[in-house]
């Protein structure tokens, strides 16, 4: 295992150049966003890159090769990124900068309002993003200790999912980082004030409060909670701390039912669970390319990066050359592919 973080690491390093070189980047850093605040610089051909106030939600569980391997895991997807960009026109961002707002409710029922969306449960986070130009990976390196992280390069946003958490949990990280992508833009709130603006806005962003309460305007039991929550498509934890917020149930069954989940596991794994959120822009790539001839393999020996590296990033879909995207999220601007050049 350190054998392959050492080399993940050396394909970062190689990663970066080659993005600067792709992507006509300048002398600014990469910054990586992973909840509150450290630098991690990183060593290439002889220079220290500041890849910007780099941290992780699970600090102390995590070592300090776990978080390299995170971050080059990062550097890889940018890499990919740039591949693709070169050979397609994908959806460019329409994300508004939201750091004026002080209150995340309110910003997160802006960018509702601003991507049309209403007060309707999102279908797919993923999807969504993804129509709204927003880049999204899954984590390269599976480790339970990272949970997600995001970053601004050149103007386009990014964001990295860790796929080992439930599907619930996927997508609160996506509403999550969405949130540090729209609100810390600039920078901002840093450490635990600027997290706890990430979980308002996560929360709010997939429960709007006028949804919840015309739903859910009483509730008595974790059964309840248990049905109600796959309308929003959260953990029965996340829609408990929605309720007490809302006032829809008291502190005292905020704490009866926050107890009764954790002696059922929920903490853990979800009882009437969701299916798992997958990329439609990296499905629709791989779908052109397969019927160019180009496959994984080819592109991962272009890329130099080792072919189960471009698996896992592209949500496995580079091994399965089967499936069809036969749906578009929540019906946002239809994902276009755009050909713009082949390799030769």
């Amino acid at each position: 295992m350190d054998e392959r973080k050492d080399h993940l690491w050396k394909v970062a390093q190689e990663a970066e150049e080659r993005i600067e070189d792709l992507m006509k980047a300048g002398s600014n850093p990469v910054g990586l966003d992973v909840g509150t605040s450290k630098v991690v610089a990183a060593k290439r051909k002889g220079k220290e890159i500041d890849t910007g106030a780099v941290s992780f939600r699970s600090f102390t569980k995590m070592s300090a090769k776990e978080r390299d391997a995170a971050i080059s895991a990062g550097a890889l997807g940018l890499q990919l990124s740039a591949w693709v960009e070169e050979r397609f026109q994908l959806p460019e961002p329409s994300l508004i900068d939201l750091s004026y707002e002080t209150d995340p409710e309110a910003a997160a029922a802006a960018l509702r309002q601003y991507w049309g969306l209403g007060e309707r449960p999102i279908k797919n986070m993923v999807h969504l993003l993804e129509a709204k130009g927003t880049r999204v990976f899954a984590l390269a390196e599976n480790t339970r200790t990272v949970d997600a992280f995001s970053l601004w390069r050149r103007e386009q946003p990014y964001i990295f999912l860790n796929h080992l958490k439930t599907p619930e949990r996927s997508r609160l990280d996506a509403a999550h980082e969405l949130a540090h992508l729209a609100l810390h833009k600039h920078g901002g709130p840093r450490g635990r004030k600027a997290e706890e603006e990430a979980n308002a806005f996560a929360s709010s962003f997939l429960m709007p409060s006028a949804d919840v309460i015309a739903i859910a305007p009483r509730v008595y039991s974790l059964n309840q909670i248990v049905e109600l929550k796959r309308r929003w498509g959260v953990s029965a934890v996340a829609l408990i701390y929605r309720l007490h917020k809302l006032n829809v149930i008291s502190d005292w069954q905020c704490r009866m039912f926050n107890i009764q989940a954790t002696e059922r596991g929920f903490r853990e794994r979800e009882q009437n669970g969701i299916d798992r959120e997958h990329s439609a822009i990296w499905q629709m790539v791989m779908t052109a390319l397969w019927k160019e001839r180009i496959t994984r393999d080819h592109i991962a020996k272009e890329l130099h990066i080792p072919a189960f590296e471009l698996d896992y990033l592209l949500f496995g879909l580079a091994s399965d050359q089967c499936k069809s995207v036969s749906e578009n999220g929540d019906g946002a601007a239809r994902l276009r592919l755009v050909p713009d050049g082949w390799p030769h």
